[in-house]
């Protein structure tokens, strides 16, 4: 049952905008109706967000071992040292139904669901966990979920399974997968305009009138929360308007050297790092404000063909260096875990109340398959993050020599952190007690 509502002070308003604030001790976010002096302190919501990466990471760097501030971390997980009294590394769990049919597809069109896939170029999968979440709480957030990518969707057909598979972990429906969003403009957009489509005016000028009068009925402390919230809002989008203007370019490369037409204003960044941190940025910014509370972001596809000149890797795609433990394999690995640690830190950086914005997300991070060799049999997992103090970190948790070690058994357990409880889910029928 959902207990939070919207509240007419949660919002600053302007013309065509509407943009939730964070949570602040002088103001009733998440809908309390008492006055100030006679409610309890408003307890901040459980957030869920799952960051993906295709084909697998080094077969010798994916580890963890130990507990608490002593855990020590593999070379690809090295980016979440300063979280691993927050971190939760399960090893050994499988989904059965990626170890049929093809490689890649079949291995990523399920991975949130646990479904069987249909073949033969047909598309139909299973409703996601987060999609599944975003239907019992569409009415708590202006956004149920969103849905983010910084690859495109791929629609050709790879041994006989359509690569609309390897291209999405969201599903809405079994034979519907969620809308990718790849352009950081139309994101933002989604979070803070109320006609969701391109437009020109500031987000963040539209409010100022109502974010002046606000700070007339906020504490000193709120004030300051205020400032740096609308800080981070500009700063977002400033780097949407500049996106692009940056040579080097990410996926395949042009036979031109040099354009031979004017670039469009809101395009996908060329730059595959700055595409990556305003994606991660806007995560956050939904859930700081409370506008969503559930995030996927697809990194890469499964299959993925994105270059890394950033990194200096740019002489193979991402799925052709997955096939070989490389230095350079294990700095692309390290790239995408980046990503995860700098979401983290962002989300720790910010306090609601008595935990921080972390401490109420789970944050998991995941890939299609253990290694760029396919291997399936055990798949790569790892939980940042407290659910709101539901989830202990600073351990490992080993299935591998165990019976039940379904997938599926890990998301029931995450939707009981949402006080969303199902008797079975994909192939689980039950939740894996020890998260």
């Amino acid at each position: 049952m959902v207990n939070h509502q919207f509240s007419r002070r949660t919002f600053l308003r302007g013309v065509g905008v509407t943009m939730a604030l964070p949570w602040m001790e002088s103001l009733n976010v998440w809908g309390d109706t008492p006055p100030l002096s006679i409610r309890p302190a408003s307890e901040a919501p459980v957030r869920l967000a799952v960051l993906f990466s295709g084909n697998g990471f080094h077969s010798k760097e994916w580890w963890a071992k130990g507990e608490g501030k002593s855990m020590e971390l593999g070379k690809v997980l090295a980016p979440l040292n300063d979280f691993r009294e927050k971190l939760l590394f399960v090893r050994g769990l499988h989904n059965a139904e990626a170890q049929k049919g093809n490689i890649h597809s079949s291995q990523t069109g399920n991975l949130l669901s646990g479904a069987p896939l249909v073949s033969g170029g047909e598309i139909r999968s299973g409703t996601s966990i987060d999609q599944l979440l975003a239907q019992r709480f569409e009415r708590s957030t202006k956004v149920p979920s969103l849905v983010l990518g910084c690859e495109k969707s791929n629609p050709s057909v790879h041994k006989n399974y359509s690569m609309i598979y390897s291209s999405h972990i969201s599903w809405s429906s079994p034979s519907t997968p969620t809308p990718l969003e790849v352009y950081p403009a139309l994101a933002f957009d989604r979070l803070f305009k109320d006609d969701v489509s391109k437009g020109d005016g500031s987000v963040l000028d539209a409010v100022l009138t109502d974010a002046k009068n606000l700070r007339r009925h906020i504490s000193l402390g709120d004030q300051r929360k205020l400032d740096e919230y609308l800080e981070s809002v500009r700063d977002v989008e400033q780097r949407i308007a500049n996106a692009g203007q940056k040579g080097e370019l990410q996926g395949w490369r042009p036979t031109l050297d040099k354009p031979n037409m004017a670039r469009p204003a809101d395009g996908i960044p060329q730059n595959i790092a700055d595409h990556m941190r305003l994606m991660c940025d806007i995560l956050v910014l939904g859930f700081q404000t409370d506008t969503t509370r559930i995030t996927t972001l697809k990194l890469n596809n499964d299959h993925s063909s994105l270059r890394f000149p950033n990194l200096g890797v740019d002489y193979m795609i991402h799925h052709l260096l997955s096939h070989s433990d490389t230095a350079d394999w294990l700095k692309v690995n390290q790239f995408f875990v980046e990503q995860v640690a700098y979401i983290a830190r962002k989300l720790d950086a910010i306090q609601e109340g008595p935990r921080t914005l972390l401490d109420n997300t789970m944050l998991m991070y995941c890939s299609s398959m253990l290694t760029g060799g396919h291997d399936a049999t055990q798949l790569p997992v790892v939980l940042v993050g407290g659910a709101g103090g539901r989830i202990k970190g600073g351990r490992v948790l080993d299935y591998k020599e165990k019976p039940d070690r379904q997938l599926c058994r890990l998301y029931l357990s995450m939707m009981d952190k949402m006080n969303v409880r199902l008797p079975s889910f994909g192939d689980a029928t039950k939740p894996l007690e020890e998260v």
